[in-house]
């Protein structure tokens, strides 16, 4: 769990409160002035007893955050200083007129413009940023960005993993999961009912799940829906979870393959989205204006700017993965392992949701015969499968009849343990690890590409 230092920096919305506050102080003066000259000395009184309770207040906010040793908090103290001897003059019945008004409101206006500067040169600000995975296996698309936050000085960087649901066939919320306990031993978590986004209000959000309710084989709690965050931060970020094949912008089929990616609730809601490439960008830009044409404030200008193809974190992770460096199970050690001590080649398996929905039994049999090619080359060869995470969400959700046997392919596979069966949340350490990639067609295609290794794409109707 994230600890609070005894003295933190001002976060930007308090130094922005204390700024307005200052400004609400001129005003006050230049009133004092005018009330000054019409000699309504009660009227005056009042108002320098307001703003001295003002000052005291803001100096209680600066001290919480800056400490009482604070360069502003002693101009506060010698301003309020200053509004007493002016209060006590007045009450003892010093001349009053236009000449007195005038220098009454000279020195408040000097203290006025040294706080302005003082606030603004000498309290440095924080930023407070949120990230909040679902999937701890979809983590690398947010942490080469958390860690370069967590590392700023100015920056406090909270990872609040959230909580997810299943679907049932009907569409209600089945079993809530929460994956805390598979991210990484060096990320500090914060538990989500132990951060209060109403009273916190972070800087920034950044999330990886778009669907809001359009997923129909999970939901992310309602709280965390894209629409609902955005009332508790001023800017937040959707960067995909996934990497796709590079789409050419001036191609209508290559933009269209891409709208249920860009037609989501995270890229309408987002202040920022922030995707793979420049060439991605431009895709996501021109699909968007069409899609929300006609609706006022959604024309190009607003996506241009809205959207960034500053790259895809998933890239960093995995290219800055060392394979000397990974942390491999022995139970798998023994399956890489030749009697001599060298290791086989390592094939990546990747089974994905969106393959068996689309070809039902027939995935089924294919899987079958892949397991039964690699288990007759499996002393040469190391099979690391490693299916979809949402793969028994999805079965039971849409394909219920299909569960049974699935589950018996899986557990057969893993009772004899001639192959990796990999369910961690760690997709980069099977990418860095592997010699080479085969399975079916899937974000993760395009970011294996990325290691320079080898990609094979099954044909499930080929057995």
């Amino acid at each position: 769990m994230k600890e609070t230092e005894q003295y933190s920096n001002m976060r930007k919305a308090q130094k922005k409160q204390a700024e307005d506050f200052v400004e609400l102080l001129g005003q006050a003066h230049s009133e004092i002035r005018k009330e000054m000259e019409k000699k309504n000395i009660s009227t005056v009184l009042s108002l320098l007893a307001d703003c001295q309770e003002g000052a005291i207040s803001l100096g209680e906010l600066i001290e919480k955050t800056e400490g009482e040793e604070a360069p502003t908090i002693s101009l506060l103290e010698r301003y309020c200083e200053e509004l007493y001897r002016i209060h006590e003059n007045l009450a003892q019945g010093d001349p009053v007129g236009v000449q007195s008004a005038d220098k009454v409101y000279k020195s408040l206006r000097q203290w006025e413009l040294k706080l302005k500067s003082s606030i603004k040169h000498e309290i440095r600000t924080h930023l407070e940023v949120v990230f909040l995975p679902y999937k701890a296996s979809m983590w690398d698309s947010l942490e080469s960005v958390w860690r370069a936050a967590d590392q700023d000085p100015d920056c406090d960087a909270y990872v609040i993993p959230i909580p997810y649901y299943d679907r049932k066939p009907d569409g209600s919320f089945g079993e809530m999961h929460n994956e805390f306990s598979q991210y990484p031993s060096d990320i500090p978590l914060t538990w989500y009912e132990d951060y209060d986004f109403e009273k916190r209000r972070p800087d920034m959000i950044f999330i990886h799940n778009p669907y809001d309710e359009c997923n129909y084989v999970t939901s992310v709690h309602p709280f965390f829906y894209s629409k609902n965050l955005k009332k508790y931060t001023d800017k937040l970020v959707y960067i995909p979870y996934f990497i796709l094949g590079e789409t050419d912008p001036e191609n209508p089929e290559a933009l269209e393959g891409i709208e249920k990616f860009c037609q989501v609730p995270g890229v309408i809601y987002a202040d920022q989205v922030i995707v793979q490439s420049e060439e991605m960008r431009q895709a996501y830009i021109k699909v968007m204006t069409r899609f929300m044409a006609g609706q006022k404030g959604y024309e190009r200008s607003y996506w241009e700017k809205k959207i960034l193809g500053l790259g895809s974190p998933k890239v960093d992770k995995v290219l800055s993965t060392k394979k000397e460096e990974l942390e491999i199970p022995e139970e798998w050690m023994k399956v890489i392992r030749k009697p001599d001590g060298s290791w086989k080649k390592i094939i990546l398996y990747n089974t994905t949701v969106t393959a068996l929905l689309e070809h039902s039994e027939q995935y089924l049999v294919k899987m079958r015969d892949v397991l039964r090619i690699f288990y007759e080359n499996r002393e040469e060869v190391a099979l690391l499968w490693r299916p979809h995470p949402l793969m028994v969400p999805t079965l039971k959700s849409m394909r219920p009849g299909l569960l049974e046997t699935y589950r018996e392919i899986v557990t057969e596979y893993w009772k004899t343990g001639w192959g990796i069966y990999d369910d961690t949340a760690d997709m980069d350490r099977a990418m860095v690890m592997s010699d080479g990639y085969y399975g079916d067609w899937s974000s993760v295609v395009w970011l294996y590409r990325e290691t320079g290794k080898p990609v094979m794409v099954q044909d499930v109707t080929i057995v």
